[in-house]
C-alpha cells in the first residue's frame, strides 16, 4: 500500500469516526438522566458503529468484492452484537453496585451501622464501599461520643442544682434564724454560713476552671517545679482533713524531681485527686501519694486509695464532667469546702493534658490507683492555651 492511499485511507476512517463521535456524544448528552445501562450500550454501539462504518467507507474505494463485504458486515455484526450484549451486562453490574452504595448512604444518614459490602464489580467500587463503612462506624462513634457528652452536661446541670441548692436553703435558714432573733449561738451559725459560702466559692471556681479548659483560655506558667516540694505542701494542706476521717495520708517515692510545669495548676492536680481519694476512702484506710521517674523521660505521679475500687464499666467515665461513682465509691458525706459537683476529675483531665501529659485509672487491690504522667522537658512555651 502507498503513502497517498494509506493517507486517504487513515483520513475516510478518521472523518468516519469523527462523524459517529459527535453523534454518540450527542446521544449521550440527550440521555444524560437516563439509565447507566443505556449509556454504556450507545457507547458501545458508536464505537461498533465507527469502525463498521470506516471499514465500509474504505471498502467501497478499495472495489473489494461483494462477497467479502457481506463477510466482513456478517463479522461486524456479530461482534457488535456481542459488544451491546457486554455493555448491557457491564452496566447492569454498574447499576447494581450504585444501587448498593446508594443503600449504604442512605443507612448512613440515618444514623445505622453498616457492615462491610460484599466485593463490587470492580476495585473502585469496593474502595469506595469499604469507605463507607469505615465512615459510618466513624459517625457511630461520634454519635456514641456526643449522647455521653450530653448525657453528662444533663448530669452536670444535675448535679450542679442540687449542690448549689443545699448551701444555699441552708444558709437562707441560718440568715432567717439569725434575723429573727431565734439563734441560740450566732457564732456557730456565722461560721457554718462561712463554711457553706466557701463550699460555693469552690463550686464557682471549679466550674470557671472547667469553662477556661474546654473554651481553649487555660494558659499555663511554665517554670521548674520541684515534684516533691509541690505533694508535700499540697498534702500537707488536706491532712487536716484526712485526720479528721482517721486516714492514713501519706508522700512517699523520689525527692529530686523536678519538671518544667505552672506550680498553681498541678498542685490543684494533685489536691484535687487527693480530695478525691479522702472524700471515698473508709476510716482508717491509707492513701499513698507517690512520685517516681518513668520511661520515656517521664515523671510519674499516682494517687492510690483502698476505697474499693471503681466498677470496671465506669472506668472509662470517671474523667467526665458531672459523672459521680456509684456503689462502693459514692461518698455518704463531702468534706467541707469539696464542692462535690463532679467536677475535680475533669478539671485533672483538662490540666494534664495542657501539661501535654496523660492521667489514667485502673484497679488496685481493695481500692483504685489514679496516674498521672507528665514530660520533664516538656515542647509547650509558657503561656500557651490548654488547646
Amino acid at each position: 500500500m502507498t503513502p497517498d492511499v494509506l493517507l486517504a485511507v487513515s483520513l475516510f476512517a478518521l472523518a468516519c469516526a469523527v462523524v459517529v463521535g459527535a453523534g454518540g456524544l450527542l446521544s449521550l448528552r440527550l440521555l444524560a438522566r437516563s439509565s447507566l445501562v443505556l449509556q454504556l450500550m450507545v457507547v458501545a454501539l458508536a464505537t461498533v458503529v465507527s469502525v463498521v462504518g470506516g471499514m465500509a467507507v474504505v471498502a467501497s474505494q478499495m472495489y473489494v468484492s461483494r462477497h467479502d463485504l457481506t463477510v466482513f458486515y456478517s463479522v461486524a455484526g456479530v461482534a457488535g452484537l456481542v459488544s451491546l450484549m457486554m455493555a448491557a451486562v457491564l452496566g447492569r453490574q454498574l447499576a447494581r453496585d450504585s444501587r448498593t452504595l446508594r443503600s449504604a448512604a442512605a443507612s448512613i444518614g440515618r444514623g445505622e451501622r453498616i457492615a462491610s459490602t460484599d466485593r463490587q464489580s470492580n476495585t473502585e467500587f469496593t474502595a469506595l464501599a469499604g469507605e463507607l463503612a469505615a465512615t459510618g462506624e466513624r459517625l457511630a462513634e461520634s454519635r456514641a461520643r456526643e449522647n455521653r457528652v450530653e448525657e453528662s452536661r444533663r448530669e452536670l446541670i444535675a448535679w450542679i442544682s442540687h449542690d448549689l441548692r443545699t448551701p444555699l436553703a441552708g444558709i437562707r435558714a441560718m440568715a432567717e434564724a439569725l434575723e429573727d432573733g431565734m439563734a441560740e449561738d450566732p457564732e456557730r451559725y456565722y461560721t457554718q454560713m462561712r463554711g457553706q459560702v466557701d463550699r460555693l466559692t469552690g463550686m464557682v471556681d471549679d466550674l470557671f476552671e472547667l469553662s477556661k479548659i474546654h473554651s481553649g483560655t487555660l494558659r499555663l506558667r511554665l517554670e521548674p517545679v520541684s515534684l516533691y516540694d509541690l505533694i508535700s505542701d499540697t498534702v500537707a494542706g488536706l491532712w487536716p482533713i484526712a485526720q479528721a476521717k482517721s486516714l492514713d495520708l501519706r508522700f512517699a517515692g523520689e525527692m529530686g524531681l523536678t519538671i518544667l510545669a505552672d506550680p498553681r495548676e498541678l498542685s490543684r492536680v494533685v489536691g484535687n485527686l487527693v480530695m478525691n481519694a479522702i472524700q471515698h476512702s473508709p476510716p482508717g484506710s491509707p492513701i499513698v501519694v507517690s512520685v517516681t521517674e518513668s520511661t520515656a523521660d517521664r515523671a510519674l505521679i499516682s494517687v492510690t486509695d483502698a476505697a474499693g475500687g471503681i466498677p470496671e464499666q465506669d472506668l472509662g467515665r470517671v474523667f467526665e464532667a458531672g459523672w459521680r461513682a456509684s456503689g462502693p465509691r459514692t461518698p455518704a458525706a463531702e468534706p467541707l469546702g469539696s464542692g462535690g459537683a463532679g467536677l475535680g476529675l475533669a478539671i485533672v483531665q483538662g490540666i494534664v493534658q495542657a501539661h501535654r501529659g496523660e492521667v489514667r485509672v485502673h484497679n488496685v487491690a481493695n481500692g483504685c490507683r489514679f496516674e498521672v504522667l507528665l514530660p520533664q522537658h516538656p515542647v509547650a512555651a509558657a503561656g500557651r492555651a490548654a488547646h
